[in-house]
């Protein structure tokens, strides 16, 4: 699968911002996906990831009920809307997709992720 996020760009604290990813290829379904960061000298962390049918979601601690993912089968995207952004949540923003075979949790280590896109910028001013 092909991963392009998309949605990125500069705000002021408090205000909101919605990114997407959108997947090209097959069985798009059968991915639980993600949002990771990665703010620059830091690691890129997990902010929010969902489970294959949408059922299931699950938060970076940090992110304290100001963010939703979603997901659209059908049209194989998903989805990260981000309200009262603070200027520590600029970073790139990365979604990610991780083939599963059966329902599951969506994952918080990285490195459980086969796939990703670019990245799409986030800037929040103060």
């Amino acid at each position: 699968v092909q991963l392009q996020a998309s949605g990125g760009g500069l705000v002021q604290a408090g205000g909101s911002l919605r990114l997407s990813c959108a997947a090209s290829g097959r069985f798009f379904s059968r991915y639980n996906m993600a949002w990771f960061r990665q703010a620059p000298g830091k690691e890129r962390e997990f902010v929010a990831g969902i489970s294959r049918s949408g059922g299931s979601t699950y938060y970076g601690d940090f992110v304290k009920g100001r963010f939703i993912i979603s997901r659209d089968n059908d049209k194989k995207t998903v989805a990260l809307q981000m309200n009262s952004l603070k200027p520590e949540d600029t970073a790139v923003y990365y979604c990610a997709a991780d083939w599963v075979i059966s329902s599951t949790l969506p994952e918080t280590t990285r490195s459980e992720y086969d796939y990703w896109g670019q990245g799409t910028q986030v800037t929040v001013s103060s």
